[in-house]
């Protein structure tokens, strides 16, 4: 099973960006451990980021993987292009978010993909991928098996 993690501006700032927000956990460290969950249960990881909204509907819609894991950053509250795109590529994902948005500021709590997505993370800081991680394939293999892949 492959399953990308895409991700959107400022993100790879995490661990210093807002540690009152964000947390300051180191990012190398979140990707390793996330790195090792995936190997053990024989899931292939791949990382995909841009700043730039368009390259960021490119990445998605030419996405080879099972499914996906996305934290469009701030374009989750702004971007019908990244809605477009996930509708278009048609694989089950799941939004997820570092911090509490429901928490923040009120324009956080408006999200263009959560009611199309497969599920919604949000608020664990540097366990948040970990737990997208086993609901997303956990996901992909209940439909696997309902429509009997393998």
């Amino acid at each position: 099973m492959k399953i990308a993690i895409v991700e959107g501006p400022l993100l790879d700032r995490i661990g210093s960006r807002e540690p009152d927000v964000y947390g300051n956990f180191s990012r190398k460290e979140m990707i390793r451990s996330l790195n090792g969950e995936a190997e053990k249960s024989g899931i292939e990881l791949v990382f995909l980021s841009s700043y730039i909204e368009g390259d960021l509907a490119k990445l998605i819609v030419n996405c080879d993987a099972d499914g996906m894991i996305i934290n469009p950053g701030a374009y989750t509250h702004t971007s019908l292009l990244l809605r477009d795109a996930l509708l278009c590529w048609g694989k089950p994902f799941i939004e997820a978010h570092f911090s509490n948005v429901f928490a923040r500021e009120i324009f956080r709590e408006k999200s263009y993909i959560s009611d199309i997505s497969s599920g919604f993370v949000a608020g664990f800081s540097e366990n948040t991928y970990k737990i997208a991680l086993e609901g997303l394939t956990a996901l992909i293999k209940r439909d696997n098996k309902i429509h009997g892949k393998t």
